[in-house]
């Protein structure tokens, strides 16, 4: 491994044109940060459209949506080895070329139409997510002045949402105002000829997001981003020795809080529109349910701008307690809730999701000095939580739709105790310094 060198000393600021301004690969990360938010996003379309295509149950919907966070599981951890050995703008160019396989993938697997296939490629398309995660999330908070990497983050994670409410319209209105099953009321009988004219739906879809990719996959090769030079890489193996993960308090913890936050995340937006449409909720077509859910992740790309600029002014820990005692209030009253109100209730947990995953990303690695790669991907690894979504399917099946946003409330109750608590960091290194190399 190369050797790392941390910096005691504090940063100089950044000038505005000199050699050490980032703003421009700020904003191509930005583009990389709405691209997989938009990715990640058309599952919530994509879902009760394969469920109708498929005739699938919740336990057996929510089960695609776990195999696409498997693929997190089983990519991060060779993801920052890959990093280690590439380095991060090569990474995130594979990244995009492995996101663009799966995309063909999935035009693939709705011409068959196949089961079979659309895992394969939702899965593909996750290993490819994890790879930029990896690079992406850390590089950020790294290259500006590290009092402000949460609120730096969180101003990136709002164009990863912006991406997200983007892909409900799309979905939408390339999915679901395509098909039968979309434009029907819940539990309507479709017959064999009409559920594989609805598949063929995704084509046109995932033909366009393949031509996205593999030309910002071009964009991003031929780009000046900046070095991480030798400070922010691990260790040798004599120095690692002497440094430990599992003595930062606020990694562990974190990684925690990332799994039971993405858990959460997910349930909402993969249940909304099978929730929304219920007799006893809104009563409405999945069709015009998108249009709602499109509320959720507005909510968050409003909450994020919002949550940039916050936390500028207010400490990180206590605007994530708050934030999470909003989600918890909000998703226990769509559990309890009936009518619209359970809906709008749902919606609102949109709004106080908004600010976590940044947040709670830039708390966990504090103080990792140069261990923050490794670090950054156990956090990664940690979105595998949204593969336990199989479980509010469960209880959807067995309990009632509702029922399973108790869930929700439990994983925000744990996102506030790691605000209160689990966020302080314990056995700070010093900082890791950024060369300014380009």
């Amino acid at each position: 491994m190369a050797v790392s060198v941390v910096s005691t000393s504090p940063r100089p600021p950044v000038e505005p044109g000199s050699a050490r301004s980032y703003r421009p690969a700020l904003a191509l990360l930005a583009s990389l940060f709405f691209m997989w938010g938009f990715i990640t996003v058309i599952n919530n379309t994509l879902l009760p459209h394969l469920r109708s295509v498929f005739e699938l149950n919740y336990t057996q919907t929510t089960l695609i949506e776990s195999t696409w966070f498997v693929g997190y599981l089983v990519a991060s951890l060779p993801a920052a080895k890959l990093i280690e050995r590439i380095g991060y703008q090569r990474a995130l160019v594979i990244g995009l070329a492995v996101m663009t396989m799966g995309s063909a993938g999935m035009i693939l697997a709705a011409s068959l139409p196949s089961y079979g296939v659309t895992l394969v490629s939702l899965f593909t398309v996750s290993c490819g997510i994890a790879l930029l995660q990896v690079a992406a999330n850390p590089y950020v908070a790294v290259i500006g002045p590290p009092e402000s990497s949460e609120a730096r983050l969180t101003l990136v994670q709002a164009f990863n949402t912006t991406g997200d409410v983007l892909a409900v319209v799309f979905g939408r209105y390339l999915i679901l105002s395509r098909t039968t099953a979309g434009t029907s009321a819940e539990g309507v009988q479709l017959s064999h000829a009409q559920r594989m004219a609805d598949a063929q739906a995704t084509e046109l879809p995932y033909f366009i997001v393949a031509l996205v990719l593999a030309a910002l996959a071009v964009v991003i090769a031929r780009a000046h981003l900046p070095a991480l030079g030798a400070a922010t890489q691990r260790t040798n193996a004599e120095q690692r020795r002497n440094l430990s993960l599992w003595s930062h308090r606020n990694l562990i913890l974190g990684c925690g809080a990332i799994f039971l936050y993405v858990l959460a995340e997910i349930g909402v937006g993969n249940l909304f529109i099978n929730f929304a449409s219920q007799p006893s909720v809104a009563n409405i077509t999945h069709e015009k349910a998108a249009f709602y859910l499109t509320f959720v992740w507005g909510g968050m790309m409003v909450g994020r701008f919002a949550g940039a600029w916050i936390m500028r002014n207010f400490a990180p820990d206590r605007v994530l307690a708050f934030f999470a005692l909003g989600a918890l209030l909000s998703a226990l009253a769509a559990t309890i809730l009936h009518g619209p109100a359970a809906m709008y209730a749902l919606i609102v947990v949109g709004l106080f999701h908004s600010i976590m995953f940044p947040t709670i990303f830039a708390l966990a690695i504090r103080g990792l000095g140069p261990l923050t790669e490794e670090g950054s991907g156990l956090l990664i690894m940690s979105i595998a939580g949204g593969a336990l979504v199989f479980i509010q399917g469960a209880i959807a099946d067995n309990y009632g739709i509702q029922t399973a946003f108790v869930v929700t409330a439990l994983c925000e109750l744990y996102v506030l105790f790691y605000a209160l608590w689990g966020s302080k960091p314990t056995h700070a290194l010093a900082e890791v310094a950024l060369d300014a190399e380009a």
